[in-house]
Order: structure tokens, then sequence, then C-alpha cells
């Protein structure tokens, strides 16, 4: 599709008329192309009949809904992750999707993030790899993908008006790092802007971000998206780089970016190229056909991955069960099973199979008394009001009556097998009492198929945990932090974050990341590196043999961590660089080998602005898990850098505002007020006052998706906190016309108590901008 015009050939206004979307979901059109559909889609797709909401409560019509990304990285395989990415990309085809808003790849900061089901990791090389992988397969369909939340969106609440205060070095070495591998390898067609600022701008107005560290440093060329509603200011966002505001506000910035560009604060060329991005857009959307929808297929996929996918925590022999044997199947998740997190990833899938029902289908015996079973198969998890985007998590516990549940079943009958339905670590206080533990995480449509295929061994489960799962919320570095005040969070933890922090402090954790016990346990021997001595800037190869000595089939990941010991500079004591999923036949062996990049060697040198490879001796580990390492190489690097202008006594977590300072090279901010209030201000923050709880009142009876979540309690609980989250300039976007600047304007005088201003505040809005942008 190509357009028979270009960005140069249209007038300003019709410029920025490109420049925001024309409905929930689709871009505007110019002649000859357009416009494009986005839908969301981490995994799966969401699409909307006409109009459509982007909070998930409205009906999609029916997709594949493949295994969330939490599942899908415990398979550490970036084939799968690759052939779920292509069979997304497929679908999309067949639904008349252009661009899918995946896959998400923030970093699990804290495990009470309420969206962290979306997200692969807590690593950002395993997230990165992942994601890369998802790319290529959605983009080898003739689609794009979208790279998403960009960036340092790490938690749910008071997401839309929360600063993350982050250090540089652990900006680009944790948050960027996933991102950068992704974009420098798959070259996603758009990245998408996250709603929180960036130690103190907007994501969608952040220079250095957007245009700086994306489009010079890694070679960017696609579309700059906004998450839905997260624009503030859409003049300043085209001078730092973000070309597109979705949804559409219904011209509500059109005058503003006019006004600036006419007045010389906003260089033309700056719309100019957005509008031309928006153009080349158009221009790479598929034509022609649509494929079929592969239902059986893409049912079948998604069956594989969940059974590949399930981590064995626990298992004392039981599993794989034997046939013949009574099975007492208990928990209200086996016959309504919960597969996938809440939110704008919810997807409509094209079936879906219980665990009775498959169980049932093999023709198990299944009893009611857990005493005089066979086996007892005790079904638990989180509840969706537990685990959603628009909220955090309220702790790491299960629901009480899920543990009593375990509690009760395992006292009448040792022989029992938990499985968990979760999209992060919880708390197993029963987990020494009973037979084996299974997380299938959220195992997509086909999760109840996929645990009789695990239960019985038809698939070995080879999961391995993307996460660690902290004893107690204490043992998480960043927990003082989480989620912090409602205006600004703290990176006090740094690069400390997950395992990094377990090994480096010492900390075990209930089960470590990178942990799975699976049915076969292959055996390593002769690991060795490819040379001893290498310069700073080379690569390394490590190769592990690995034997599967029994007669199933067996599948293993191999995991690769560096330990810094040049005392250059402060760094966490293991820091993952290499894995390779690893599949085996009975009595097969196979020499494997991983490629360990010059930049796991290296650190992000603030004072010269690159990256920085210390001098000295390195320990190269090959391990089961971040806790279990199975050989230890020793390799010494030349070359690079002997000093850093970090001090070597730098504490791991700045604990102190003075150690915090130190690391962010400047005094820790001090979060924005509450008083007086501005088009930042929050509902809730608004409601404080007798004409926002009005305003609260109104809004609430306007919404039409009050309505729409009708009885569900999930939805209505993340409408709730949605709403009582959204800033005010969030609300005129979503007004759909009916609230303009003016009116803003003027409830903020009221609120504010200066009522002399409305008249002159309902006359029209005056810029603050008076210094040219870029």
């Amino acid at each position: 599709m190509i357009p028979s015009v270009r960005a140069s050939d249209l007038s300003l206004r019709e410029q920025v008329r490109l420049l925001s979307g024309h409905d929930e979901w689709r871009t505007e059109k110019v002649d000859g192309a357009g416009p494009a559909m986005l839908s969301d889609g981490p995994h799966g797709l969401r699409v909307q009949p006409e109009g459509g909401d982007h909070l998930g409560f409205g009906d999609s019509v029916p997709a594949t809904c493949f295994p969330p990304a939490a599942t899908l990285a415990c398979t550490w395989d970036d084939a799968r992750a690759r052939e779920v990415g292509a069979a997304i990309g497929l679908e999309a085809r067949a639904l008349g999707v252009d661009v899918v808003l995946g896959p998400g790849l923030n970093i699990k900061r804290h495990p009470l993030g309420g969206r962290n089901f979306e997200y692969f990791s807590e690593d950002p090389l395993l997230t990165g790899h992942l994601a890369t992988a998802m790319v290529e397969g959605i983009q080898s369909r003739g689609v794009g993908a979208c790279l998403k939340h960009f960036a340092v969106n790490n938690q749910e609440s008071h997401r839309f008006v929360v600063d993350a205060i982050v250090d540089e070095r652990t900006l680009r070495e944790l948050y960027l790092a996933g991102f950068e591998h992704a974009v420098r390898v798959s070259r996603p067609w758009t990245v998408m802007a996250s709603y929180n600022s960036v130690n103190g701008e907007h994501a969608t107005e952040h220079h250095q971000l957007l245009t700086t560290i994306l489009r010079e440093e890694w070679g960017f060329d696609g579309l700059v998206m906004s998450d839905w509603g997260a624009v503030s200011d859409r003049t300043r966002g085209i001078a730092a780089g973000m070309d597109l505001e979705m949804p559409t506000s219904r011209g509500l910035f059109d005058r503003d970016v006019c006004e600036a560009v006419e007045s010389g604060v906003l260089p033309a060329a700056a719309v100019e190229t957005s509008a031309q991005r928006v153009l080349d857009l158009l221009a790479r959307c598929p034509t022609g056909e649509r494929p079929e929808l592969p239902i059986a297929a893409h049912d079948a996929l998604a069956r594989r991955v969940a059974a590949e996918a399930t981590v064995v925590l626990e298992n004392d022999g039981l599993l794989p069960l034997a046939p013949g044997l009574s099975v007492a199947l208990l928990g209200d998740f086996a016959a309504r099973p919960r597969y996938q997190g809440s939110g704008s990833s919810l997807v409509t899938p094209t079936r879906l199979t219980t665990a009775r029902e498959a169980l049932t289908a093999r023709g198990v015996t299944l009893v009611d008394d857990p005493a005089t079973a066979d086996v007892a198969v005790v079904l638990v998890g989180l509840p969706p009001t537990h685990e959603s985007e628009g909220f955090d998590r309220p702790g790491l516990d299960l629901p009480p009556e899920h543990d009593a549940l375990v509690e009760q079943v395992s006292a009448a009958n040792p022989r029992t097998v938990v499985v968990l339905s979760a999209g992060g670590p919880v708390r197993l206080p029963w987990h020494d009492r009973v037979a084996a533990v299974l997380t299938g995480h959220l195992g997509g449509q086909a999760t109840g198929a996929a645990l009789a295929d695990v239960l019985y061994g038809d698939v070995e489960p080879a999961g391995r945990l993307a996460e660690s799962w902290p004893a107690a919320l204490a043992d998480v570095a960043s927990d003082p932090w989480f989620p912090g005040h409602p205006h600004q969070v703290e990176h006090r933890e740094g690069l400390f974050v997950g395992y990094r922090h377990h090994t480096t402090a010492d900390v075990a954790p209930a089960y470590p990341f990178g942990h799975g016990l699976g049915y076969v346990r292959p055996d390593w021997s002769a690991a060795t590196v490819d040379r001893d001595v290498l310069t700073a800037g080379e690569t390394l190869s490590v190769t592990v043999t690995v034997t599967n000595r029994t007669d199933r089939a067996a599948s293993d990941v191999v995991q690769v961590y560096l330990h810094d010991r040049t005392g250059v500079v402060l760094r966490p004591r293991r820091e993952l660089t290499a894995y390779a999923r690893v599949r085996l036949v009975p009595g097969e062996s196979r020499r494997v080998e991983l490629e360990v990049p010059a930049r796991a060697f290296a650190f992000y040198d603030v004072e010269r602005g690159d990256w920085a490879t210390p001098s000295g001796r390195y320990d190269v580990e090959v391990a089961r898990s971040s806790a279990e390492v199975v050989a230890t190489l020793t390799v010494q690097v030349t070359g690079g850098v002997d000093s850093a202008p970090e001090l070597a006594d730098t504490p791991p977590v700045a604990t102190t505002d003075a150690a915090f300072a130190r690391r962010l090279g400047r005094p820790v901010p001090v979060p924005r007020a509450l008083r007086p209030f501005t088009r930042e201000s929050t509902v809730g923050e608004l409601a404080t006052t007798r004409v926002g709880r009005l305003l609260r009142r109104a809004l609430i009876a306007a919404a039409p998706l009050n309505q729409a979540a009708g009885d569900d309690e999930t939805l209505r609980l993340m409408l709730e906190r949605s709403l009582e989250e959204l800033p005010l300039r969030s609300v005129a976007i979503f007004s759909g016309g009916k609230l303009r600047w003016p009116a803003v304007d003027a409830l903020l005088a009221l609120v504010n108590g200066r009522p002399w201003a409305v008249p002159s505040a309902l006359r029209g809005r005056r810029r603050d901008v008076k210094t040219p942008l870029a």
C-alpha cells in the first residue's frame, strides 16, 4: 500500500490531523492509503467492533488466547516465542489488523506489579531475546509489532501520573537493555511511549528517550505512538519524537500544535517528519485477501506452549502420574480456569478447555473424596481481583480459602498435587506437605488440556522460572519504595532487582530465577570456554555437554552467568549473559555452545556516556538456575578500563537520601505537590473538593463502561481505580470532544478557589511555552 501523497504535499492542518487517531483503534487515512488498524494483543488479538474501548470491557471477536508473556517466558525458548509471534501475526492478517500492540517487555521490578503477567521477566537479557523473537514472528506475516511500554513502566498504581526516579546506569543496564536489543535486532514497526514520567519528563515528551536514545543511538526508524490517553502536551510530544497520539482526542491538541508552529515555538519540520512516519506506516500495511483463521492448529500450539512452559516447583516422584489411578480433582479452577489476566490484553478465546473436561476425555476416573482417591489434584491460584491491569497486587499470599483447601486436602491425602494459576510469585506455606507443586502461571485457552498432558508425562514440563519467587516481601530490594508516592517512585534499589539482589545480598528466595525440576534431569559435563584471555569488545564461547541418560525425551535450559571480580565498579554478584534450550531424545548426548556477547562484560559509564568493560578477572558460571551453579570457569579480560568514577564502597541499595543523590548525580527530587490543582491532578485528588466530588459523580454516571462492567467485580474494580487515578488531561482526551481546554481550565479555577478566573479561562487557552521546543 503506497500513499499517493507525501507529508510535504499536505497543509499544516492536514499534517497535524494525521498525528492523532481517527477513533479508538484506527489511524486517520489519506488518499490512497489507510487507515491502519491497531489491536491489543501481547498474547492474542482483542479486535473490537467499531468504537470499542481500551480497558477490556467490551466484547471482542474470537482469537486464539495464547499463554501470556509471563508463561511464555518460562519456556526460555526463542524459537517458541517466534512461533507464537508468527501465529499472532497470521491471525492479525485474518482479522484485518495492521499493527499488533505487543509484546510488552517491561522489567518485573517487584512481584506485586499488577500487569506483570503481560511481561516476560525480571532480567533484561531474557526479556530482550524473547521480545525480539516475538517481534520477528509477528512481522514475518507482513504486519507490524509494537514494543511497549517505553519506558520504566513497572507498576500500575498511579501509572498515569507517577514519575519514575532512576539513575542513568540502572536505566541503561536494566530498564532499557531489553528494548535496545529488540529494537536493534528485530526492527519493530512501532514503539509505544508509556503513561508515566521518567526523571521529571513525561515519557511521551521525553526527548532523550524518544530521539537521542531510541532513534539516534539505536537506529529506530519506525513510528512512536502514545499509550492510550497518555499524552499531556502533544506539541511537546512532537518536539520530543512522539509521532502519533492514540486514541483520538477529537482535535483537542490540534489548535495548540498549529499555533506553536505558526509562532515559531515548534519547527514545522518536526510536524512534517511525524506526519511522514504515519504515512510510512500506512504504506507498510498489508493488502490482499485475508487468510483463514487456523483455529485448530493454533489451539494445538497454545496447548503445546502451555505444557512446555509449566514449571515443576516440587516433586517427590509422584509425577508423572501412572495411568489407571483414581483422581480427586478439586478447586473451582478445575471447571472455571483462570487462564489470562484482566485488562486491555483480555482475549475472547476461540476455544476453552478445562482441566475437568481434559481429564474426563482422557478417561481418568474422577472421584469426589480426596481421602480415598489414589491422587488428589488441587487447582488454586490468584483470582482476577488480585491481578489485573489498573491496580497492583495486594500481597504475595493466595486467598485464605485457597490455602485452607490445600491444607485440608493434603492432610487427608499426602499424595496431593497442587497446580497454581497465577501470573506471578505466590507464597506456599504448605509446600513441604504436598507431593508436588506445578505452576502453569496463566496457560491460555488450552490450559486444561496442557495440564492433562503434563500430569501424565505426554509433554515434558520443561519450564524454568523467569522471575525469582521471594520467600517474603522483605526479601525484595525494591519493596520499601513500591509503589511509592502517588506522584513519584524512587528506584533506590538500582540494579538489584530479583535474583541480582538475592545473589548479592545472600538472601535465599523461595524458588530462584531459572528454577524448574521437570521430569528428566540431564547430566552436564565438560564445560569449557574457547579462550582464557580475551580483549575487551570480544565475545566468548561457552560449551557444555548435555546428556539424557533416561528412556524419556528430555528438555533442559543451560544458563550462563557472569561474576565480575575486577572490583572496578559495583555490580550484581551474578548476571545472566546467555541461555540455550536443548531438547534430547532418550540416550542422546549433545555439545551445546552458547555465545556470551561483549556487552555482557560491560557496564554503562555515566561519566563517559558510553559502555565500558573493566579489565580483570571474571567467573563464567554454567548453571541450572541463579542458585545452582554446575561449573565455574575463569577468564581474564584485557584492554578495558581500570577505574570508574563510581565509588567502590557505594551501597547496592541506596537507603539514604545522600546515597541515592550520589547515584543520581543530583538531589533527590521532591514529589509534585497535590495543590494547586493542575491538569495533572487526578480525579481522586480533585475529589477532595466539593466541585471535584461533583465531577467524579458525573464521570461515573456518564461512563458507558460502568454499565459494561455489570457484575464483573474485577472489571468494576479496574474501572473504579482507573477513574480515581485518571488525570484531568486524560479525562479531556477520553471525553470524545465534550471537554475542551477552556472548560478544563475553568474547572481548575474553581477547585483552586479562584472563581474570578473562570470567565477568562472560558474565553480560551493561552500556551505557557514561549521558547522554541526543538
